[in-house]
């Protein structure tokens, strides 16, 4: 759809942000091997014990309607690598059109990719399109998270009118494996009221981990549920093991991720997530 189309929101005003970035394992350590960077976006990399950590960081300070991001990371064979954000996501009110956000990850033989930002938060009449597509072999291990919250919670911003869509793609040697589609819009607020939908939840996340050996973890990340003061769930199968938690607290959801990932990852979470 063309910029004519919406007279309202100029051209110039508009962010278009790219990352493109490869990471190889060079003897015992993984390092990155080319970065591309564009826009307001770019990719800081502070030193830690095991693999390699990104670190997103968006210079505009947020996303607004008619912004444009495109993130593609490749993990090369054997390489650990985790991508994170600096802080949580805000996307701001849209004019006329959805801000459009596509990540894009592949997995080499035998790596360990962590796609772990930290929350996408939607304020009121925000409009977000987002797409997320891996490509992995059979002998990689992925995990994901996705934390949203509805409203400026702290401002009482808690029943808000806004749009999203979510798909996510997951194949795994060439197979599709894993399908998702979310779309919400209208007043977000009184759906998340409905108990079959949220029942009261301003605050939720998926958390998808496919490895060899995921399923071997479902009940230690069930007992790691059952401590915690949120409604969520587990299951696994096929080579993956999906969480889901819905809270009207967004410090108790992410509580509740953290625990998880300590389970899957065997380690605390990125420096970046306890600052």
């Amino acid at each position: 759809m063309s910029d004519e189309a919406f007279p309202n929101v100029p051209r110039h005003v508009r962010a278009r942000g790219e990352i493109r970035a490869s990471f190889a394992l060079t003897g015992k350590r993984t390092s990155v091997a080319r970065v591309h960077e564009t826009g307001g976006l770019r990719l800081r990399f502070p030193r830690v014990v095991t693999g390699c950590e990104a670190v997103i960081i968006n210079t505009g300070g947020g996303i607004a309607g008619g912004d444009t991001y495109a993130l593609q990371f490749e993990a090369g064979a054997g390489a650990q690598v985790t991508l994170t954000t600096q802080a949580a996501e805000k996307v701001y009110r849209a004019q006329d059109i959805a801000a459009q956000v596509d990540v894009s990850l592949k997995l080499g033989t035998e790596s360990h990719l962590e796609w772990l930002p930290q929350e996408t938060i939607l304020f009121a009449q925000a409009a977000l399109s987002r797409t997320m597509r891996v490509d992995m072999p059979g002998s990689a291990t992925l995990t994901m998270v996705e934390c949203l919250i509805f409203g400026r919670l702290a401002m009482g911003e808690a029943s808000i009118h806004a749009g999203l869509r979510d798909s996510w793609r997951v194949h795994r040697d060439g197979e599709l494996i894993f399908a998702e589609a979310l779309a919400m819009g209208g007043h977000i607020g009184a759906r998340l009221n409905r108990p079959a939908l949220g029942a009261g939840a301003r605050a939720v996340a998926t958390l998808l981990h496919v490895a060899p050996d995921a399923e071997t973890k479902l009940e230690v990340v069930r007992k790691a549920l059952a401590e915690e003061n949120c409604e969520a769930g587990a299951s696994a199968w096929n080579n993956m093991l999906l969480v889901r938690a819905a809270s009207l607290s967004p410090e108790r959801l992410r509580a509740v991720i953290v625990a998880v990932l300590q389970v899957v990852r065997g380690r605390d979470t990125p420096r970046v997530w306890q600052a």
